[in-house]
């Protein structure tokens, strides 16, 4: 179907071919370097020095198969989306999907942001932030790359922002675990400075944080509990004053959903007038939680209907929508037809921005050298 308009992924990923890191990383880290094996039974994995578990691909590029095909396993690397590391393969799957443009994420680089050495983090998304600009600058208006930052220091972060910006890259993806003290600490003030000057949109990203404990139940019952790290990095950002102290700042919560938004809005006002005075030593706030929220933190969701359902019991013009390509999750090749069904409801308005303007305001997306969806 058509929009009428074009249809802007806000989160899609890449697929790291062998040579991301290895071909990319400064020639100390070399020998470290992330490097894919192929094994008969296991099919392509990356092996990530430091990490007990190598990353199967197979679950990266998974798009499109049926639930009964989605394996964690056995795909070698020809195989997968070829999209996923060439970028002119990329633009047809784009067409395919009824996508005119994506924000692009990592994909190793997500669990690497897990790694417990940061210097080795640092050395490896340097690698990635300049294999992922090389990649974009072949259709720089459809392929719109996030950097990383390890998040090890301040003045660290403030570099790689920099880096990033001077690479082209339309915004950066920050570790969930910074290197050093948490993200309300006023030590991070001069990153989220510099990350208003540079006008690069601050990301946190599902998986990218650890965790506090073994989940708990069936292996399945995991899944339920990723969006909870995103959780709690927003929560930390809005209780901790950081939206109180740069106004213009703007961060996106990627791929946790956005269904839960209208409660989690609830509660966070709950707590602060119910609870202030035992529990909220050192939060000094001049606005509800939920009016930072509101303003400041864009969600991103695949087929979450639920969010397009409740769009009016949040801030719609902080709602957009993404394909997760080439991932497990993904709606590609079947985008179109799941958002002619779920956005029925809504105002042509509602419908527009949630799918293009909201994202292409934030990451300044020329719409008229867009294709329009078919």
């Amino acid at each position: 179907m058509g929009f009428g308009f074009p249809v802007i992924s806000a989160d899609s990923h890449i697929t790291e071919h062998p040579d991301t890191y290895i071909n990319h990383i400064d020639a100390k880290w070399k020998d470290k370097a992330p490097r894919m094996v192929h094994s008969e039974e296991n099919g392509a994995l990356f092996v990530i020095d430091g990490m007990d578990r190598p990353i199967s691909m197979s679950l990266i590029a998974a798009a499109g198969k049926k639930p009964e095909e989605i394996n964690e396993s056995g795909e070698s690397f020809d195989s997968l989306h070829r999209g996923g590391w060439d970028p002119t393969a990329r633009l047809g799957e784009q067409d395919r999907d009824g996508v005119a443009a994506e924000v692009i994420y990592p994909s190793v680089g997500m669990l690497l942001c897990n790694h417990k050495d940061f210097a080795y983090k640092d050395a490896c998304f340097a690698a990635y932030n300049r294999w992922i600009a090389e990649y974009c600058s072949h259709s720089p208006d459809r392929l719109l790359g996030c950097g990383q930052t390890a998040a090890t220091d301040p003045a660290s972060t403030i570099a790689d922002l920099k880096d990033i910006k001077r690479l082209g890259l339309r915004g950066v993806m920050m570790s969930g675990n910074p290197g050093t003290e948490d993200f309300d600490s006023e030590i991070w003030n001069p990153v989220w400075e510099e990350a208003i000057a540079l006008d690069l949109p601050v990301s946190f990203h599902i998986l990218t944080s650890r965790g506090g404990g073994t989940v708990r139940g069936p292996r399945l019952n995991s899944f339920l509990s990723i969006i909870r790290g995103n959780q709690d990095i927003m929560g930390t950002l809005i209780f901790g004053g950081v939206f109180e102290r740069y106004p213009a700042l703007k961060v996106c919560c990627v791929e946790a959903d956005a269904g839960w938004v209208p409660h989690y809005l609830y509660r966070m006002d709950h707590a602060f007038k119910r609870h202030i005075n035992w529990l909220g030593k050192g939060v000094k706030l001049s606005k509800l939680p939920s009016e930072y929220f509101r303003e400041h933190i864009y969600t991103t969701f695949q087929d979450d209907w639920v969010a397009f359902k409740q769009a009016n019991d949040m801030n719609w013009k902080r709602l957009m929508w993404a394909n997760d390509f080439p991932h497990s999750d993904s709606t590609w090749p079947w985008s179109q037809e799941m958002l002619g069904q779920q956005t029925k409801h809504l105002t042509t308005e509602q419908t527009r921005a949630i799918l293009c303007t909201n994202v292409a305001e934030l990451y300044h997306i020329n719409l008229s050298s867009l294709p329009k969806a078919a």
